[in-house]
């Protein structure tokens, strides 16, 4: 039974991560190559957030535990500013790289555009994020121990992996619409990315009442996700076209009596 709540719920958590990582990166070193970085990135700003709160614990009173879950609300909250600051950071650097990257090519463009820097940076953010907040749950979930066996609730494990699984979808949607945000210099959005990622941090202290913050983070991701969509240049047109699999006949035509290398004498 702990087996199959391990894979089931690794699934859950980390089934659409794999999925776009396969189908998206894999096959691109220099999606790759954005997809490690970034995570690096990642680790670096869980580093400085842990730094943080281990100071303010330990020059706090420990025996009051009102101060406590203050100093962890706290903590929550410079962890989600400071992972929007290194994402900016990573912007920075991928601007610069792209300048780079465009400088020595033949055609003077660069080989991956800065949208999908944005998307696999997110999807990066999303994965190391969804990882370090879901092993240790993963890891008691092969036993021994039943959980809900003292009243507590039964649905804790596959509830984590849901909202790890919303989670890695957020960051992915958020790196699309902040780095546009950021080229394109409008704060507001940046803003509201900041505010939702805040949002979705504090309602993961509603639990265990799971339907206080499960429901409200899968509303939000679906906005986010319909917002990162638009962002990206979708539209309702290309998803009637996506589900009618219809390709439209080209009608354009092609003068291939012009495009003919004169023959040789």
């Amino acid at each position: 039974m702990g087996a199959a709540v391990f894979f089931g719920c690794a699934g859950i958590a980390f089934g659409p991560a794999l999925a776009l990582v396969l189908l998206t990166v894999a096959a691109e070193p220099l999606r790759v190559i954005v997809l490690v970085a970034g995570a690096f990135f990642w680790l670096v700003s869980l580093l400085l957030a842990s730094l943080i709160w281990f100071v303010s614990v330990h020059l706090s009173d420990r025996e009051d535990a009102k101060l406590q879950y203050g100093l962890l609300i706290f903590g929550a909250a410079v962890s989600v500013l400071l992972q929007e600051a290194f994402r900016f950071a990573y912007f920075k650097l991928l601007k610069k790289a792209d300048e780079g990257l465009a400088t020595i090519s033949e055609d003077g463009r660069s080989p991956i555009s800065l949208r999908q820097m944005a998307y696999v940076s997110g999807l990066s953010f999303g994965i190391i994020s969804g990882v370090f907040s879901v092993i240790n749950i993963l890891a008691d979930s092969i036993g021994p121990g039943i959980v809900g066996i003292h009243g507590d609730s039964p649905y804790y494990f596959i509830t984590s992996a849901f909202l790890t699984m919303a989670l890695v979808l957020l960051h992915t949607f958020w790196g699309v619409i902040f780095f546009d945000a950021c080229e394109k210099r409008r704060y507001w959005c940046l803003g509201l990315v900041v505010a939702s990622h805040l949002l979705t941090s504090g309602l993961t202290f509603l639990n265990p009442w799971y339907e206080a913050s499960l429901v409200p983070i899968f509303i939000i991701t679906l906005c986010t996700g319909l917002w990162a969509f638009f962002t990206a240049g979708g539209s309702f047109r290309n998803i009637l076209k996506c589900l009618s699999c219809k390709q439209e006949d080209d009608s354009r035509v092609m003068m291939y009596s012009a495009l003919q290398v004169p023959f040789e004498d």
